[in-house]
């Protein structure tokens, strides 16, 4: 399993579906903003096998309504590749990105979108709007959607649930 920036997944270790493991990483950066009592969404990006950038949802704790979890893995990708351009990338997302980070995707050439649970309220990549695949934009996107979809929906529903009883004075 893949522990750091730059490391590979043994290709011994990896189960069936390579886009399940890469998930599951990304699920493990939305723990980490769930810690940080930030909507715990996470990514990772991954060329050639090797993890080049991590990120979740920082937006409270930075003051920056930027912070995505997709826009810090692209920066953290960006920074160890020295270059902003992607290309041949995969990017997992542990729910839909919105039409800011598909953005960010569209201009950092990322190949591959691979999400976990789908927002059908803000979703940019098939559930609201479709931007990855709009034939005006100068570079499309394959999407899989769907990888470890219950896991990244309950951990959001969970912490949503969670927030809704603070406010409302219950315990929780």
């Amino acid at each position: 399993m893949v522990s750091k920036i730059g490391a590979v997944v043994p290709r011994w270790k990896t189960i069936t579906d390579p886009d399940q493991e890469y998930m599951r990483l990304a699920l493990d950066e939305a723990r980490q903003a769930r810690l940080r009592n930030e909507v715990p969404i996470g990514a990772v990006v991954v060329l050639h096998g090797e993890v080049i950038g991590r990120g979740h949802n920082s937006s409270i704790t930075l003051h920056d309504p930027s912070a995505h979890a997709e826009i810090q893995a692209l920066r953290s990708a960006g920074e160890y590749l020295g270059n902003y351009r992607l290309v041949g990338s995969t990017l997992y997302v542990t729910i839909e990105p919105c039409m800011m980070c598909i953005g960010a995707i569209v201009q950092a050439r990322v190949r591959r979108l691979v999400y976990g649970a789908d927002d059908p309220r803000a979703g940019a990549a098939g559930s609201v709007f479709d931007f990855c695949a709009d034939h005006r934009l100068n570079h499309r996107i394959v999407v899989r959607r769907g990888v470890c979809a219950d896991a990244c929906s309950s951990l959001l529903r969970d912490f949503f649930a969670g927030q809704r009883q603070r406010r409302d004075g219950r315990a929780g």
